[in-house]
Order: C-alpha cells, then sequence, then structure tokens
C-alpha cells in the first residue's frame, strides 16, 4: 500500500509499504481522511525539535473500522467510524505516574516520532479509539487538533463570564475558541488573517483584532474595560506573540502557551512578579476527545468553513510546499484517501 513519507527538511515522497498486522488488542482501521496539521508543517520546515525523519505523515485521522482483534470489546464493531488518539507515553515517566500521559517525557506521536496515518490501513490499540455515529470521517478527523485547544483550556481553567484572548486562529486555535466559548467565556480571537477571524465568530468568538490594522493593546483595552484579558492563550508559536501574552494578560491573569516559539524568548520578567502571573504549558490533550466529539455532533463548529482545501495523496506534497511558502493561506488541509486500495 501507498504512504506519503517526510523524509527529510521540506523533502516529501510516496513509497510503498507493507500492510500492518494486527495484534489481540488492536483495532485495523481502514484510513479515510487524515488533516495536515501545523506541527507537520513545522517538521516540514525543520523548525520541530521532536520530529524524526523519515516518517509517514499524519494524526489526525477519521477511518472505518476494518477487523478487530479478539481481546476488543464489543463496543468497537467493524464498520464503526472512528478517529484515534494518537500518542504513546512510556507509563513509567514522572507525568506518566502523576496522571499527565500527554507530558509523557518520551511521548511519541503518529508522524512525529512513530509511523503516521496517511496511508492505506493502520493498526492502533483499541483503547485508543473514539467513535461516532453521527460524524462522517472528515469531521472525526478535525477531532485531535481541536482537543489540544480544548486542552489549552483546561489548563487556564476559563471560567464562565472571564474574557480569554486567542492569540492564532489556525485549526488549534480554533478549538480553544470553541472550548472556551463552552466554558461561557468572551472569546477574543487575534490573527492577521481576515478568514480565520470570520470563521473564529462562526466557531463563537465574540470580538476578532487584525494585529496587521488594528492596535493590539488598545483594542484589548477597549474590550476588556482596561484590565486586559483574564486568561490569554498563545497557539501562534512566534516570539513576539509570546511576550505579547505576558504583557497584555491582566494582573493576577494566567498565560497559556501551546505553540513552540522556536527560538529564545527574553522577557522582563517583572511582569511576573508586579502581576503575579500563572503561566502554564500545555501540551497535546488529555481525556477531551469525547467533548470535542459531542460538540462536533451538535453541530457547533464550522466544519466546512475551516477545511481550506480537500487534496489526495498525490497533491500532498505541493499542498504542504505551498503552506510553507503562503502560511496564512490555509487553516486545515484534508487529505483524502478514500480511493487508496
Amino acid at each position: 500500500m501507498r504512504a506519503f513519507f517526510l523524509t527529510d527538511i521540506r523533502k516529501t515522497e510516496i513509497r510503498e509499504i507493507d500492510p500492518p498486522n494486527m495484534s489481540d488488542d488492536e483495532v485495523k482501521l481502514r484510513v479515510e481522511m487524515v488533516g495536515i496539521c501545523g506541527g507537520d508543517l513545522n517538521g516540514y520546515r525543520g523548525t520541530f525539535a521532536l520530529q524524526e525523519y523519515p516518517v509517514v505523515l499524519g494524526h489526525e485521522v477519521g477511518a472505518i473500522i476494518e477487523d478487530v482483534g479478539k481481546n476488543v470489546p464489543d463496543h468497537l464493531k467493524p464498520g464503526m467510524k472512528v478517529t484515534i488518539s494518537p500518542y504513546k507515553n512510556c507509563g513509567v515517566c514522572y507525568s506518566c505516574t502523576h496522571g499527565k500521559p500527554n507530558a509523557c517525557i518520551d511521548n511519541r506521536t503518529m508522524g512525529v516520532r512513530r509511523p503516521g496515518a496517511m496511508t492505506t490501513f493502520i493498526t492502533v490499540p483499541w483503547k485508543d479509539v473514539y467513535s461516532s455515529a453521527k460524524l462522517t470521517t472528515k469531521e472525526l478527523a478535525l477531532v485531535e487538533p481541536l482537543t489540544v485547544g480544548f486542552h489549552a483550556v483546561a489548563r487556564g481553567r476559563v471560567s464562565e463570564g472571564e474574557k480569554v484572548a486567542v492569540f492564532g486562529c489556525g485549526i488549534v486555535g480554533m478549538g480553544v475558541v470553541a472550548g472556551a466559548t463552552a466554558a461561557g467565556a468572551e472569546v477574543i480571537a487575534i490573527d492577521i488573517a481576515d478568514k480565520k477571524l470570520e470563521d473564529a465568530i462562526k466557531a463563537g468568538a465574540k470580538y476578532t483584532i487584525n494585529t496587521e490594522r488594528q492596535d493590539l493593546h488598545q483594542s484589548l483595552s477597549d474590550f476588556t474595560n482596561g484590565f486586559g484579558p483574564d486568561v490569554v492563550i498563545e497557539a501562534v508559536g512566534l516570539p513576539s506573540t509570546f511576550l505579547s501574552a505576558v504583557e497584555e494578560v491582566a494582573f493576577t491573569g494566567r498565560v497559556v502557551y501551546i505553540g513552540y516559539a522556536k527560538i529564545p524568548v527574553e522577557y522582563d520578567t517583572k511582569l511576573f512578579v508586579q502581576k503575579e502571573l500563572e503561566v502554564l504549558g500545555s501540551r497535546n490533550c488529555l481525556g477531551d476527545f469525547p467533548d470535542v466529539i459531542k460538540m462536533l455532533e451538535q453541530g457547533r463548529f464550522p466544519v466546512d468553513h475551516v477545511i481550506s482545501k480537500q487534496i489526495t495523496m498525490d497533491e500532498a506534497g505541493e499542498t504542504i510546499a505551498d503552506w510553507d511558502k503562503y502560511p496564512g493561506k490555509y487553516t486545515k488541509i484534508m487529505v483524502d484517501l478514500r480511493n487508496e486500495k
């Protein structure tokens, strides 16, 4: 069967690989849809420190159960539409033994440090599988990146009535917007692309700021009665947005970082003390899949608006190269594998 590989920095290739063998505790999936995410783009650019080469890309999955191992519970059956948690933790490190396997010191995400899903068949442990009778496989392929945003909302302890600023309205940032809205917060979406800000409104944002045309500080002040947001969640990964998060958040506020800044960021540390800030990291997700599936099943997310382009495997290489050149052009790229054999 064919598979789409990231072979080196800015190099991709379609190769033939053998179909996988299924163990007794696994399910075999026929992959229908796979999202290309910002992490894949960073791996393509060589700016993601955890990326290994060569590797089959893809960890945002919408699939059909093809077969199940003999130890798989009866609630999972062939023909069901599913998505998967693509993370693999060691089970013995400090994070794993303290209830935070999402931050495992040796986490091995599909498409990053082990083979991904951009091929015809994959096998995964049954415990990593989440089903939905209502969602399409295209919708299911959005679940994982949205859970990353939901987890960041949980890390920030976002609550009803708070004002939450979100830097970056890519698909993870859109998950933050949707998750914070579901928590009852007033969301301020920040980006440089009008299309993404329009989509953020559809996902629940109350206010938007295009920083290419609007003054960030003044706009945030206007929307927060001069105090600044209660919570700022950064989903871009730029030094400038890392700094702005600390500068703009309210006194005694919370800052949550999802993005990797990729180069060192220099802070004026007096803000940490003067504001008595909480600065938090947010990695992967922790038990957020059912909540995101429920949100999608209720039709509370603009699925068709955030999918910028749907392509075949043969188009994946040129499309990710185009995204590299024009980063504001895409929110979500979806690879359709239904015609793969």
